[in-house]
């Protein structure tokens, strides 16, 4: 069974099975990261039809251009999020410039103001999601349990220092989600 965090060898891999039209490796690549496309897509969508429907672009998308990731740039893991965030923005501008164009509630600041929220959300998303577990299991209990760093050392068995550390490396991490000058990039998705 292969790691959670993907080795760069196993990126290499799985991009060469791909581009060999290897179906068992469309279905690898689908059990290892459906769960984090589906939810960054529905975290910039708001909306579960239309995430599925990102969803299946994604997957489409490599499917049919394996040959557009690149292992030696970046891991595939942050490849598939921007591409998943970009098809979802992409979704995102069409419905809503849609909308627009029929006369819906709105104008166009609002949509591009509608745009960086969603990116932002899916940037926290996906950096709460990658981030070592020692980190994600201490700003959990301190954000969905309320617990103070003494309470969250104690329920994680460690010192108090090191859930203060735990804390303070989490939210440096998430705080890189609202430094976007552009939407969020997890990598350069093609």
């Amino acid at each position: 069974m292969a790691k959670k965090d993907a080795p760069p060898r196993w990126d290499r891999k799985m991009q060469q099975r791909l581009a060999r039209g290897e179906a068992a490796a469309l279905g690898e690549l689908y059990d290892r990261f459906a769960s984090l496309v589906h939810g960054l897509a529905h975290r910039v969508l708001g909306d579960e039809g239309a995430a599925d429907g990102v969803t299946r672009e994604v997957f489409t998308h490599v499917w049919e251009h394996p040959d557009t990731y690149d292992p030696k740039k970046e891991p595939l893991r942050s490849w598939v999020a921007a591409l998943t965030h970009r098809l979802a923005v992409q979704r995102l501008r069409t419905t809503e410039t849609a909308a627009l164009a029929l006369g819906g509630p709105g104008t166009t600041e609002e949509l591009e103001r509608k745009v960086r929220h969603a990116s932002v959300a899916a940037r926290a998303d996906y950096i709460v999601q990658s981030m070592p577990a020692p980190l994600r299991a201490a700003l959990e209990l301190a954000y969905f349990q309320r617990r103070d760093y003494r309470q969250t050392a104690a329920d994680l068995g460690v010192t108090e220092d090191e859930a203060r550390r735990r804390l303070r490396l989490g939210l440096q991490l998430l705080s890189t989600a609202h430094d976007v000058g552009t939407p969020p990039e997890y990598g350069g998705a093609a």
